[in-house]
């Protein structure tokens, strides 16, 4: 293809994008299905593109894009919700995950078609929810503050699950031993430490930040630290992403963490990122997330209809496994009406592809089998959160669903609706 066309098509991409994101904030249709289905039909329907096409440059270009956005929204997160809502978070982040992950397990293990610890592998690697999916779906979403911070928080806290499981289970099928001692120790690590040092970094960065504001054509500094950060710690062996995110949080809420050690070393002014610098980032997060999205739906791949139809199947269970994880970790927690739109947000996404690969790559008995699932599984759930998403915001739908997460009355549901405050 030639370099002009291609340069046009990118301009049309970020045009369409644009105009995508008008009509989710009007009509609640999301944009990332529209430009997930676009990725579909110049891939694997028509097959003008492939991801061999982007060489090298595809999967660095997807781990640009989940940091960058696991960043922004957590520079984004207010302290005072985390502190909230950090208790239901890891709830529902485990409970969703260990049930996802036994549900599936043990559906494609009856199937036949692979053994128990690859169908218990294949469970791990769709188990959570993708944080590039997720994070800007809700950021445009009239829910409450701490439900936002809910869902941000168990995307990237599952991600980790889902690769710290699936590498285990993978390990377990390689040697016949399941070491459980060892797994709840990397989970610990790749949580805790990473976690530290994404908040040290943020306190480093917070230190240099006024100096830095200081040079000319200095916006891009920030983000450029923070991919520093995500590789040091991935080179660790922890969790970049965790990092990242902290990093974000600890960054963005430095202007009211003010304690005496930070005064002796920096200005007056808050250290937090000021307005430009967070716009700067939204246009970042912006513009990755209209590739991206293109990116993996022409990356998706099929198999056989047989497969294709018990992805399907699986997909489905999981919507409605997760309507149960909801009403049994969240009452309390949220409105009823945020608890309908929280119990249709589900995607899986970029950890789960990459993990599905990798089980091809390992050459694996039944690789072929976790990859196309998985891909099925991936599209259909996307699919599926963008269409739950549009009905709810609708009558009957969003009845439906708050009864079916709620045991509060319809008549009660109808005035918490209307009564709760939302932010837009």
């Amino acid at each position: 293809m030639e370099i002009a066309v291609i340069i046009g098509i990118i301009g049309i991409l970020i045009f369409l994008s644009h105009l995508l994101s008008e009509i989710f904030r009007r009509t609640k249709i999301p944009d990332v299905l529209s430009l997930f289905l676009l990725g579909l039909v110049v891939g694997p329907v028509f097959r003008l593109v492939t991801p061999a096409d982007f060489g090298a440059v595809g999967p660095v270009f997807t781990s640009v894009t989940l940091v960058i956005i696991l960043f922004e929204s957590g520079v984004g997160l207010r302290i005072n919700n985390l502190l909230k809502t950090m208790r239901p978070s890891l709830i529902l982040t485990v409970v969703n995950f260990v049930a996802t992950v036994i549900l599936v397990g043990g559906t494609v293990w009856a199937f036949g078609e692979i053994g128990l610890k690859r169908s218990f592998m294949l469970g791990a690697i769709v188990g959570g929810t993708s944080s590039a999916v997720v994070i800007p779906l809700v950021a445009q979403l009239r829910i409450r503050d701490e439900s936002r911070a809910i869902l941000v928080l168990e995307s990237a806290l599952s991600d980790v699950l889902c690769i710290v499981f699936a590498l285990a289970f993978l390990a377990a099928y390689k040697i016949g031993d399941l070491r459980v001692g060892a797994l709840v120790g990397q989970i610990l690590s790749s949580f805790l430490l990473a976690g530290i040092i994404g908040g040290v970094a943020a306190f480093l960065w917070s230190i240099l930040l006024n100096r830095i504001r200081a040079f000319r054509n200095s916006l891009f500094t920030t983000p450029a630290f923070v991919f520093v950060v995500f590789a040091l710690t991935e080179v660790l062996g922890f969790s970049g992403a965790i990092a990242a995110l902290t990093f974000g949080v600890a960054l963005g809420n430095a202007g009211f963490l003010r304690f005496p050690i930070l005064k002796r070393y920096t200005l007056p002014e808050p250290l937090a990122p000021n307005d430009t610098e967070k716009a700067f980032f939204s246009e970042i997060v912006f513009l990755f997330k209209t590739f991206f999205f293109v990116y993996i739906g022409l990356s998706i791949q099929f198999g056989n209809f047989l497969w294709l139809c018990l992805g399907v199947d699986i997909t489905l269970l999981i919507f409605i496994l997760r309507i149960a994880v909801v009403r049994f970790s969240l009452q309390g927690a949220a409105p009823p009406a945020d608890l309908a739109t929280m119990a249709a947000i589900v995607p899986k996404g970029l950890a789960a592809a990459v993990l599905a690969s990798l089980a091809l790559q390992e050459n694996i008995p039944g690789g072929e089998f976790i990859q196309n699932i998985t891909y099925v599984v991936i599209l259909f759930s996307i699919i599926g959160t963008s269409a739950l998403v549009f009905l709810i915001d609708r009558l009957p739908a969003s009845s439906l669903y708050i009864r079916l997460v709620s045991p509060t009355s319809a008549a009660q549901q109808d005035n918490i609706k209307s009564s709760d405050p939302v932010s837009e």
